[in-house]
């Protein structure tokens, strides 16, 4: 076996192992191991190029950037613990509920904002489904569709910033967070439009599927039903605006006050004192908090380490290179290249979770992409947006499992007055992958989605540029040049220099 096998075998069994079901921390540093001792052992590689590898982990374990991760892990699991969701269900539902398909919108509304707040999908969907399930199935909404709108308002966390997706994408990529969550705020809100749009049409061709309700159903009405949507919503809109803000990801902000970690740093603190004044601030609510916390960070971190194990070894035997001229030779170009990859991440994503598509696929991909001339900060959110469908993948979604565990408990502690079937949430997601499906191709065709919120590049021609010398701008503006003083150092010059007298 020479080199030049061996890269495209280690691929191979890097998608085996991904896909029978172990930890894929603990596969990817076993696969990586042995093919780097089979190296070796070949003479592809000295054994002191193994050496790297705990630098390469220290390197990991010192990176400030990633310690954004816990700080906004643990600011989505305080507000999204502390009643929030329940608060904003219940006021949207009352606003708009009395149109047809008002719930339709309050759900897809609630999770856009819950989305900037939280940044966790089993969390959402499990508070919304509590919530808008029962009163859905009450006024006799279509199963599918309600099944598909809880979850597929679940899974807009991972697109809308602050998102956690987002900071891992910057981070692989090369890329200012501030930049990447810039450019996520058009598919954000181009999402949130595509399923108000087809919520719209819906309740127009098919009325009784999403019925309005009565007037008689709200228990606040006028000013008083204003103010509770506002009570829920501008203390967290202020926090998340602070929290982007200070760090250059909204749209018109060219500077950042703060890194990403200390953001989320602010964030966190925020998230306590919005529980403290919702009254619902206490111990089991922290510890909670930041068990998940915990565990959501030392998952990432252990993911981290497997992959950079992978990759040292696959780029020492060549691999990176194999990968660059096996997809820059793609018919097509930029096209065939973002076509192939968006359906391989697609398909990638039926079994994976995004943190180990984002930490073992995306070093392998950013640098092709970067050869050919793709914009990085476009290319990780487009990404993003493909991977957010992993959450909605019949029949391995995750949104649909945690839909599906909730729906059965409300069943059997009597919230809802029969079993939600396995079908109906299957069949009802659907359309919202279709839906996530035509956002991806809209991002593909018109960039301008993710760059019009960007900070322009000021364009410069280096054939124009031109160094002047102190003075020299005054002399040129002058219509005749004027004989310039002698400096000393050229009078020194002239006094070393000057001709010796004649001896007689």
């Amino acid at each position: 076996m020479t080199m030049a096998n061996f890269a495209p075998l280690m691929f191979a069994g890097l998608i085996f192992i991904m896909l029978i079901g172990f930890p894929v921390a603990f596969s990817l540093s076993a696969l990586g191991l042995m093919c780097g001792f089979y190296a070796i052992e070949m003479g592809w590689f000295p054994a002191s190029f193994m050496a790297n590898l705990p630098l390469n982990v220290f390197g990991i374990l010192s990176n400030e950037l990633l310690l954004a991760i816990p700080f906004f892990t643990l600011m989505g699991a305080i507000l999204e613990k502390c009643g929030l969701a329940e608060d904003m269900l219940d006021s949207m539902g009352q606003l708009f509920g009395t149109v047809r398909g008002g719930l339709g919108y309050s759900v897809i509304i609630v999770g856009f904002i819950l989305g900037a707040i939280t940044g966790t999908v089993a969390g959402q969907v499990i508070a919304m489904a509590m919530i808008s399930l029962p009163v859905m199935m009450r006024y006799g909404y279509n199963m599918r569709y309600a099944t598909g709108v809880l979850a597929a308002s679940g899974t807009i966390t991972q697109l809308v910033p602050p998102s956690l997706v987002l900071v891992v994408m910057a981070d692989q990529l090369g890329r200012s967070v501030g930049d990447m969550y810039k450019g996520a705020w058009g598919p954000s809100i181009l999402q949130v439009l595509i399923f108000a749009i087809y919520t719209f049409a819906l309740s127009r061709f098919r009325p009784h599927h999403m019925p309005g309700l009565p007037r008689d159903a709200r228990t606040l009405d006028g000013f008083a039903l204003w103010m509770k949507c506002l009570r829920g919503i501008i203390p967290s809109a202020v926090l998340i605006f602070m929290v982007l803000g200070s760090m250059g990801g909204l749209p018109g902000m060219r500077h950042a006050i703060a890194t990403p970690t200390e953001a989320g740093a602010m964030g966190a603190v925020g998230a306590f004192v919005l529980a403290a004044l919702h009254r619902r601030l206490n111990w089991n609510l922290i510890r909670e908090a930041v068990g998940g916390t915990m565990r959501l960070t030392a998952m990432v971190v252990f993911i981290l380490i497997g992959s950079r194990v992978f990759s040292l070894v696959f780029q020492g035997v060549d691999g990176g290179k194999w990968i660059e001229h096996l997809l820059s030779n793609l018919p097509g170009g930029q096209i065939g290249f973002l076509l192939v990859v968006n359906v391989f991440i697609f398909f990638l994503a039926f079994f994976l979770d995004f943190f180990e598509i984002a930490f073992i696929i995306l070093p392998l991909l950013g640098p092709v992409a970067h050869k050919l001339g793709i914009d990085l900060v476009w290319f990780g959110v487009l990404l993003c947006v493909n991977m957010q469908t992993s959450f909605m993948h019949p029949p391995f979604g995750f949104a649909l499992f945690y839909l599906r565990g909730i729906a059965d408990t409300l069943f059997k502690n009597g919230a809802i007055p029969r079993r939600v079937e396995s079908r109906d949430i299957y069949l009802g997601s659907i359309p919202w992958v279709i839906l996530q499906l035509a956002l991806v191709v809209i991002v593909i065709f018109v960039p301008e989605t993710v760059t019009v919120f960007l900070d322009k590049e000021v364009a410069v021609d280096l054939d124009k540029v031109k160094i002047e010398m102190p003075g020299e701008a005054e002399s040129q503006s002058q219509s005749q040049p004027q004989p310039q003083p002698a400096t000393d150092t050229q009078k020194e010059l002239d006094e070393l220099f000057k001709p010796a007298p004649a001896t007689r």
